[in-house]
């Protein structure tokens, strides 16, 4: 049986989210990367949203802060496939409140197999990939005996 995929298409889904203390990291990021970012659909969280809009000059889909659960809005974005692709700039030396958001955003990020940048480094790497600018199957983890088991688990009970 072949293995579950999707097609992730030329035009990548990409959310942009920072840390207080990361804010203009990411800015100079995009300020660098604009011609690229501009040819993709752009999500991100409240103030990091507002900040990436004048920057870029075109709009992008702004969530909540993340603390006011911006960060699970684009976790379920995530899990529902209408986001490809996540920069993430977060502060490590930084205790947050809404640190088990945080790591919510990148468990789910990580169970659906997408690429994920936490600083400008790997966030290079990233968008200079030669597939970063055509479409690429990315492959899904299978999890219908996970879903199974709780089917059956159900099924016992009733």
């Amino acid at each position: 049986m072949p293995k579950p995929s999707v097609t992730i298409g030329q035009r990548k889904k990409i959310a942009l989210i920072a840390h207080d203390n990361k804010k203009t990291d990411l800015l100079d990021w995009v300020k660098f990367n604009k011609g690229t970012l501009l040819n993709h659909e752009l999500f991100a969280t409240g103030t990091t949203g507002k900040l990436l809009e004048k920057e870029l000059g075109c709009e992008i889909t702004i969530f909540e802060s993340g603390p006011l659960g911006g960060d699970q809005q684009i976790g379920s974005r995530i899990a529902e496939g209408a986001i490809d692709f996540l920069i993430f700039f977060w502060d490590p030396l930084e205790p947050l409140p809404h640190d088990p958001d945080i790591k919510a955003l990148l468990r789910v990020a990580a169970v659906w197999n997408i690429p994920v940048a936490c600083n400008r480094t790997s966030a290079d790497f990233l968008i200079s990939s030669p597939l970063m600018n055509r479409e690429y199957t990315r492959m899904l983890p299978d999890y219908e005996a996970y879903r199974q088991r709780f089917k059956d688990r159900n099924s016992i009970r009733n």
